[in-house]
């Protein structure tokens, strides 16, 4: 396990300060994607309205975010045990899982588009692309991270440390907002 070295007040500053501009983040995101739904319901109500199927893929792209999940848990779990090879191989599961809802994500536009529901069809499908690309661009966020951190832990160099691991907290938490809040869109769009 990692130690604790020279833990000072300032370096608890520190992690405060992250993790509440994590929380505020978090909360913005929240507020974009409320008055994106909120217009949603007011602009369906308003008529002119094109119904169409939500395409399988986004439930294939739900299950990968929810298995993602789970894995990034058993990364955290490793890199608490100072287990490098069992924090790479979770880490890079989440990654993968990740690159499958994106690649998910991408097949389900190709399949919206195909059935006819472009971007400019009707506001109806400039809506759901709004809301599933931004969520989008949300998860590529989080892969980043995730990415950025499985190279630095690779690196034969790389000491456990409280900094890195207070990083993957909030990269952990960041996640899983990430995925439920596509479940929340996901639930969103099925019963609209």
């Amino acid at each position: 396990m990692f130690r604790i070295v020279g833990s000072t007040g300032s370096s608890n500053n520190s992690e405060v300060a992250l993790r509440f501009a994590l929380w505020i983040g978090m909360g913005a995101i929240v507020m974009m994607f409320a008055a994106l739904t909120s217009a949603y319901i007011v602009r369906k109500a308003a008529g002119n309205w094109y119904e169409f199927k939500l395409p399988v893929q986004f439930f294939y792209s739900t299950i990968a975010i929810l298995i993602s999940s789970y894995f990034t848990e058993r990364a955290c779990k490793a890199y608490k045990r100072s287990d490098r090879k069992g924090y790479l191989a979770s880490a890079l599961v989440v990654i993968l899982l990740g690159g499958a809802f994106i690649v998910s994500q991408l097949l389900g536009w190709r399949s919206l588009t195909s059935s006819g529901v472009t971007l400019d069809l009707n506001v109806s499908g400039s809506f759901l692309y709004a809301l599933s690309g931004l969520h989008l661009v949300h998860v590529l966020g989080g892969m980043a991270v995730f990415c950025a951190g499985w190279l630095v832990v690779s690196d034969s160099r790389f000491r456990f440390t409280q900094k890195g691991w207070v990083r993957l907290d909030l990269a952990r938490q960041y996640w899983h907002f990430i995925g439920l809040l596509w479940i929340y869109l996901l639930v969103f769009l099925i019963l609209q």
